[in-house]
């Protein structure tokens, strides 16, 4: 896909793809490689894209990819706003999100295998991570707004992705 730009899919209901003619997409397993994909295709750097696609096609890789996909390196930088340190607290980070768009609920990937994989309230999501040095990522809207949390000391980012109007 050299040369073609990221075209978030639009919003559906859970289970559901939407290319024509949606298909059901069963199960646990395909919900989080829907949201994943569009992470990873919409914010990593385009030179390690195919790499975390195919650590994430293959249910074996995903787990033992997360601590090497949690690192800023492999984000492309064009879509990353980094979050002041004052301003690096759940409930200011709920509110930078819901500005930018983000619904009360996300799609969380991390490294922490209690939330892993699991669509919980965003405040709650933000609580449980901000601060404990795992990497994780928050996808607030499939592909266009999410948050990132570094294994580094304050290594905390929005990522965003504008759509063109």
């Amino acid at each position: 896909m050299k040369g073609r730009g990221f075209k978030p899919r639009r919003k559906v209901r859970k289970g559901t793809t939407a290319s024509a003619g949606a298909v059901p997409r069963p199960g646990r397993e395909a919900t989080i490689v829907h949201h994943e994909e569009d992470l990873i295709s919409a914010f990593f750097a385009p030179n390690r894209r195919e790499r975390y696609l195919e650590f994430l096609r293959r249910p074996e890789t995903r787990r033992k990819s997360l601590p090497e996909m949690c690192h800023v390196r492999v984000l492309d930088p064009r879509h990353l706003v980094f979050i002041p340190p004052s301003q690096q607290h759940p409930e200011l980070i709920a509110e930078i999100l819901s500005k930018r768009g983000a619904p009360q609920t996300c799609w969380v990937t991390t490294e922490n295998l209690e939330i892993d994989g699991k669509e919980m309230p965003l405040l709650e999501a933000l609580r449980e991570v901000v601060g404990y040095g795992m990497g994780t990522f928050l996808s607030c809207i499939s592909g266009q707004l999410a948050y990132f949390e570094g294994e580094a000391m304050k290594a905390r980012w929005i990522l965003e992705r504008k759509t063109a109007n």
